[in-house]
């Protein structure tokens, strides 16, 4: 759920905007467990992962590893603050596990989780900082932290950078579940800054890239309301 400083921005914001930001919430809560499974799924690896220099590498992964997972469940369950900040006791926190172990690979999946805490906790100005430092390379976790960013720039009232973020991030995930979203977002936010023809084009792309997707069944709809055949 967004917080009250978030839902203040969107109330103030054109209703594109509204739709577009809800319809993130709504998508982010729905498809979560998936997109970070996957990312619990690579610090797996990453622990269990002889990469090189077993004495001192390979340690310093597995501790990293080790310090994030107890967020990940926080994470999951809805506890952003706790998951960001600690609980005081064994669990130091995303933020201080991505400042320890940063240059690890668990470190800099802290540092989006992180991020993605600060966005749902309302503070978009940090959320921003941690993840357009960010670049993923997995089809899922990357172009979902760029979709984080683009939500974050919305809110910020930033739509150049929201859409062109949204379209970065459908274009890098290159698949039905993330792609179509990922456009409708970019397109709705178009349509709010008065530039019909990219929504139009984008609404387009959608029915014909992805027509089983729920973006596709919907796009008709859209382009009829812009005019379009």
């Amino acid at each position: 759920m967004a917080s009250k400083k978030n839902k203040k921005a969107v109330e103030a914001q054109p209703t594109a905007i509204g739709e577009a930001v809800n319809r993130w919430e709504e998508f982010f809560e729905n498809h979560k467990n998936t997109v970070f499974g996957i990312m619990i799924a690579i610090v797996v690896i990453i622990a269990g992962s002889m990469i090189y220099n077993a004495k001192v590498v390979v340690p310093r992964q597995t501790r990293a590893s080790e310090a994030l997972y107890p967020g990940e469940a926080l994470f999951v369950n809805g506890d952003y603050e706790t998951a960001l900040n600690g609980d005081g006791a064994s669990y130091e926190g995303f933020e201080a596990v991505a400042k320890q172990y940063g240059s690890t690979k668990a470190g800099k999946l802290a540092k989006l989780y992180a991020g993605i805490c600060y966005a749902k906790l309302g503070n978009n100005e940090k959320a921003i900082e941690l993840l357009s430092k960010f670049n993923g390379k997995d089809q899922m976790v990357g172009p979902s932290a760029l979709g984080t960013l683009a939500n974050c720039y919305a809110i910020a009232g930033d739509n150049a950078k929201a859409a062109s973020t949204f379209e970065s991030a459908a274009k890098k995930a290159d698949n039905g579940l993330l792609s179509p979203y990922y456009y409708f977002q970019a397109a709705l936010i178009y349509e709010a800054m008065e530039k019909p023809a990219q929504a139009l084009n984008l609404y387009k792309t959608i029915k014909v890239k992805y027509p089983e997707s729920a973006e596709g069944q919907q796009a008709d709809k859209y382009i009829a309301r812009l005019g379009g055949k």
